[in-house]
């Protein structure tokens, strides 16, 4: 019998141990993401001033704006023209084309491979830019928990 209760309080002791490592391991991953996070946005080129809004390219006056616009993979880019005058948002590669955009029409096209796509403007050909896609980041966790382990089997 009081070899029962033995095991059964190394049994606990192991238990025990294995859930604050969780926890321990938990927290750390939360602290780490939460920071991540708060840096996004400083990281973020070709947004409004730096803030989270979905990335955009302007067309105003025969020109795009920003050039180049910088994103993340599995980005959505929207283009713009608040111009008065008929624009298009066509790759140079082939991959997106837009219709004539007219005053304050949008154009979405959402980057899932890195890479660069320089655009042109169909009607205006002179008119060109580019969207530089980097690819995703993986979180890299590299955790080392170290915490006290006695099991005696009795």
């Amino acid at each position: 019998m009081h070899s029962v209760k033995m095991k059964q309080v190394a049994n606990l002791k192991c238990s025990v141990a294995v859930l604050i490592a969780i926890a321990s391991v938990m927290i750390l991953a939360s602290t780490t993401s939460q920071a991540q996070h708060e840096n996004v946005s400083a990281r973020l080129v070709g947004t409004a001033a730096g803030t989270d809004a979905a990335p955009q390219v302007m067309i105003d006056n025969f020109v795009y704006s920003p050039v180049p616009l910088t994103v993340k993979a599995g980005t959505t880019v929207t283009g713009i023209n608040p111009d008065d005058i008929p624009h298009t948002v066509d790759s140079a590669q082939g991959k997106f084309e837009s219709a004539a955009l007219d005053t304050d029409d949008k154009f979405e096209f959402r980057f899932t491979e890195a890479g660069e796509y320089p655009f042109y403007c169909r009607i205006h050909p002179k008119m060109t830019g580019k969207v530089i896609v980097q690819p995703q980041q993986l979180r890299k966790c590299s955790y080392l928990v170290l915490f006290p382990l006695t099991i005696s089997a009795s």
